[in-house]
């Protein structure tokens, strides 16, 4: 949980004009501060050339026979998928609440965390969006601002260690054959797993070591999780991450890439659409996974695509906007 540690006799804080004043004074954060405005937008810029030289014969037609080859069963398990994803958020969510010291019941907690990732998801900066989205639904329930910071923390880090570990385990697991039919170098595949896979891990190591003892920076600390908490964010991590994963490879037609393999390109897509900050990562996320698995047709990845925006970001996305919207008329009634 976050906590503040004033250093003894500390000087009277300075006013907030005054230390921005002082921040902005700084070349060093002024570069940051623009290099962060810029990084995005090159990004989305690059995505856009990536996409349009992997499609640029591609028609609506060869898309729209794309998904008619979906089949019932492709189209069903892709939302029992998607379903399932957002009920693994939920069980991640209570863990977090209860680590930061707040038990709520269970469809408290579940409903709390689809509603926030659903639109955390598609309006982008998920830390900041689904922090003030649980702050609003959790205060009726006695949720402080403390325990929803530590609660939106827990689940970034359950999402980071679980992709970490899943995108690596794929990327070692992988066979040299199917490594080969992608964009990425074999020996690059390999040790990249190898530095993913150890990140989570040491993420296991780092809260078994320092648990009674925060983490302090910037006259802040941070405790960290037990070692089983911690590892139960990796694996409910790993699963909710392979769940997501899934929804994309299960679109695909069979036999276009081996999971493995698939789950390596889409971790590294994830991570360049979250750095990117572009909302969901679109247009990111799509060019990356098009460039690391230059064996697979665009049609059929096109509507691999548009099926995994539709079941994971647009359709959460309007329920989700519904539910807030019909609390609010509730709440004021």
């Amino acid at each position: 949980m976050l906590k503040t540690d004033p250093p003894p006799h500390a000087p009277p804080a300075k006013p907030v004009e005054a230390e921005l004043a002082h921040a902005e004074a700084r070349p060093l954060s002024r570069y940051i501060k623009l290099t962060l405005r810029i990084v995005p937008v090159v990004l989305l810029i690059a995505a856009f050339f990536v996409l349009r030289r992997e499609f640029r014969n591609l028609s609506w037609d060869s898309v729209a026979r794309a998904m008619d080859g979906w089949g019932h069963a492709a189209m069903a398990g892709a939302l029992a998928l998607s379903v399932l994803s957002f009920l693994l958020m939920g069980v991640v969510e209570w863990l977090g609440l209860r680590w930061a010291g707040k038990t709520l019941p269970w469809g408290t907690a579940i409903a709390g965390s689809f509603l926030a990732g659903a639109i955390g998801h598609a309006i982008g900066a998920n830390l900041l969006v689904a922090g003030a989205v649980r702050a609003r639904l959790y205060e009726r329930h006695g949720v402080g601002l403390t325990q929803v910071a530590g609660a939106t923390l827990f689940n970034g880090m359950s999402f980071a260690v679980g992709l970490g570990a899943l995108g690596g385990g794929g990327l070692l697991l992988a066979s040299h054959a199917e490594l080969a039919a992608t964009a990425i170098p074999v020996w690059l595949a390999r040790a990249a797993g190898a530095l993913l896979v150890s990140l989570s891990l040491g993420w296991i190591v780092l809260c078994f070591v320092r648990h009674e003892k925060p983490l302090k920076a910037f006259g802040r600390s941070l405790s960290l999780p037990t070692a089983l908490y911690a590892v139960m964010q990796l694996i409910l991590g790993v699963v909710d991450n392979g769940i997501a994963a899934g929804i994309v490879w299960i679109l695909l037609p069979h036999g276009t890439t081996s999971y493995a393999s698939f789950v390596g390109a889409y971790a590294v897509a994830c991570v360049v659409g979250l750095l990117s900050s572009v909302p969901g990562g679109a247009g990111v996320f799509e060019s990356m996974i098009s460039t690391l698995l230059p064996s697979a047709a665009p049609a059929p990845l096109a509507a691999a695509f548009l099926g995994y925006r539709l079941v994971y970001y647009l359709l959460p996305l309007v329920i989700a906007s519904l539910a807030l919207a019909g609390d609010t008329l509730f709440r004021r009634r």
